[in-house]
This record gives structure tokens, C-alpha cells and sequence, in this order.
């Protein structure tokens, strides 16, 4: 049936429910069977309807918009949140509106145009998370802690054990020791425990942290590029790179093929996050991979249930796991142990 002639009322129908259940159904509010909500999503799906976004609004006093703030949207990663973000909204029958840093300081944001906020790392202030605090404005942390005083729903990964298998591995199967690090900006929690993880596997294994084999690639190629040409012309011993991002670790390849060093054979080079790019990359990138996606759907997930005044979770902590690759030089190494 075509869309533009499709009502509730032929929803209902199909369903063979109350206009009220699929309304409720609709806009997420009060309680329906799992049962029943299945029969009016698969009736609203064949009878192609799509009720009017200025009727919903004007009938529950929402925007059924969620807001979500980021610094930027450069680079690999930001694609695969926002799609997570973007595909839970869509479900729940939201719009996601993004907000980076400067934007969010052209236009507050609040209840006159989102029904609740996800704010990403630190792209927000404590200071204003305060004030959505106090008004009771519905907001959910991605990758981040909530503030003192501030019980706010957390959704993350499993960063220091994700960096903490990677190490293990560069020592255990790669047979890796001086391992230097790239790590992000200091103010952004999942580097300092990527770090810490690092540094726990170090220290597990008796060897001796450096700090002169930790610098910064604050997530972007450029910056690791640079580092690692510093490390390159200062001669420094290292026989692997652990880069804190994904899109570190290919700076630190950049700047590897530049002096002719070759990877894995050389000087092995491992990341984390698992982008789209890292397995094309050559050698192919061993990292760690972050359920980018499904951390961002969840945060929605949660923020609708606060919209909606039910509980949400105070935290909820992903699992990450390793992808092993070219780029380690376990394989090699394996082949050498055959040949030899």
C-alpha cells in the first residue's frame, strides 16, 4: 500500500490492535508485549506508514530528535559511531542531530530541540554537563566517566584489557620487547587506559617501562607520522609500534615506508579499533577491535529509556578482542619457524 495513503487506523487494523497500542508502540511509551510490538512494526513495515513527525511532536511534547556532541567528525572512525548512533535512533523512531564543538556553541543545546544528548569523550564540559544535571535534561556518556556528584549512564569498551592483549601478544608470540606507544590526547579516557593496559603487560612480563618509547599520536596520522620519524632519526631501539588508534597505527606505517623500514620484519606495528581501512593496509593491521558501532547504538538504547522515565544502566562496559594480521609479524614469524 502506498505511504501516502496509509493511516493508523490501517495500522491498527493490520495489526488488529487499539490505535492507542500503536501509538504507544510508535512513541515508545508506556508498556506493550513484545508480541504485540512486533505485529505493529511489521504492519507499519508492510503498509510502508510513516506517521507525521509534527503530529508526534505536537502529541507528546517531543522533538523525537536526540542530540549527540563530538569534537569532529574526521576520520574512519566517527563513520562507524555515527552509523551505530544513526541506525539505534532510526529503530526507536528518533533523529540523530550531530553537534561538534563549535556548533554546540552557536546553538544550546537542550529540550526546545532534543529530547536527550549523547555526549561523546569530552566534548562537553563538566560545567555543562552540571547544568543538563540540574535540569533534568536526559544524557548518556560515550567513552567517558560521569562527573562527580553526576550519576549519568556510561556506555564503553574494554580499553586497558584490549591494549593489555596486544601487548601480550607483541611479547609472548611476536617475541617483541622494545615496544614503543603512541598515545592519544591526554584529556580523553580511553587513552589513558590503553595505556595503562600497555603498561600492565610491560610490567606482567618484567620488562622495564621507557618512557623515551611512549610519544603522542593523539588519534591523527600526522601527529604519529611525526613521532615516529622523530623516533626514526634519533636511531631509537624499537622493534614494534603499538599505536593507541588505528588511524595512528597508519601514520606510524607512513613514516616507516618513508625510510625504508619494512613492517612487520623491521619494526611490527599493531593499532587499535579495527576501522574499515585497517584490514586493506599493507601489511594488513593486527589491532584490537572496539565494538565501535554497537557502543553507540547502546548509548542510544539507554538515553531512550531515560527519555521514556525508565532505568537506565549506571555503566556499561564492551568487550573488545584481538585481530591478528600481517602487520605483527606473527605469521612471519611462524613461516621462519617452519623454513628454519
Amino acid at each position: 500500500m502506498n505511504s501516502e495513503r496509509s493511516t493508523i487506523e490501517d495500522v491498527a487494523k493490520a495489526a488488529a490492535v487499539s490505535i492507542a497500542t500503536v501509538s504507544r508502540v510508535l512513541n515508545n511509551t508506556g508498556k506493550v508485549a513484545d508480541a504485540t510490538r512486533t505485529r505493529v512494526m511489521s504492519a507499519v513495515a508492510a503498509l510502508g506508514y510513516s506517521p507525521s513527525a509534527a503530529a508526534r511532536s505536537l502529541a507528546s511534547r517531543r522533538t523525537y530528535t536526540i542530540g549527540l556532541t563530538v569534537h569532529t567528525i574526521d576520520g574512519d572512525y566517527f563513520q562507524h559511531m555515527l552509523q551505530g548512533a544513526e541506525d539505534a535512533a532510526s529503530q526507536h523512531g528518533y533523529t540523530l542531530m550531530l553537534y561538534t564543538t563549535r556548533s554546540v556553541k552557536r546553538f544550546q543545546l537542550g529540550r526546545h530541540n532534543a529530547d536527550g544528548a549523547i555526549i561523546f569523550a569530552d566534548s562537553q564540559a563538566d560545567r555543562q554537563l552540571a547544568e543538563f544535571y540540574a535540569a533534568g535534561f536526559p544524557v548518556v556518556l560515550l567513552h567517558r566517566s560521569s562527573p562527580v556528584g553526576m550519576k549519568m549512564p556510561v556506555i564503553t569498551v574494554e580499553n586497558k584489557k584490549g591494549a593489555r592483549m596486544m601487548t601480550d601478544h607483541l611479547i609472548e608470540n611476536c617475541g617483541r620487547t622494545r615496544i614503543a606507544f603512541l598515545r592519544g590526547p591526554d584529556d580523553q579516557e580511553d587513552s589513558h587506559w590503553r595505556e595503562m593496559g600497555y603498561r600492565e603487560s610491560l610490567a606482567a612480563h618484567e620488562i622495564a617501562f621507557d618512557s623515551s618509547l611512549v610519544g603522542r599520536g593523539e588519534f591523527v596520522i600526522e601527529h604519529a607520522r611525526e613521532t615516529v620519524r622523530g623516533w626514526l632519526r634519533d636511531q631509537l631501539p624499537i622493534d614494534a609500534i603499538f599505536a593507541g588508534d588505528d588511524e595512528s597505527a597508519l601514520g606510524a606505517m607512513i613514516a616507516l615506508q618513508e625510510r625504508g623500514v619494512r613492517c612487520p620484519a623491521d619494526i611490527a606495528v599493531t593499532g587499535f579499533d579495527d576501522i574499515r581501512l585497517a584490514q586493506y593496509l599493507n601489511p594488513p593491521l593486527t589491532t584490537v577491535r572496539a565494538p565501535i558501532e554497537a557502543a553507540a547504538a547502546e548509548a542510544v538504547h539507554q538515553l531512550v529509556k531515560l527519555i521514556n522515565g525508565e532505568q537506565a544502566a549506571p555503566k556499561t562496559l564492551l568487550a573488545t578482542e584481538l585481530v591478528v594480521r600481517e602487520s605483527c609479524g606473527w605469521r612471519l614469524k611462524l613461516r621462519q619457524g617452519v623454513n628454519s
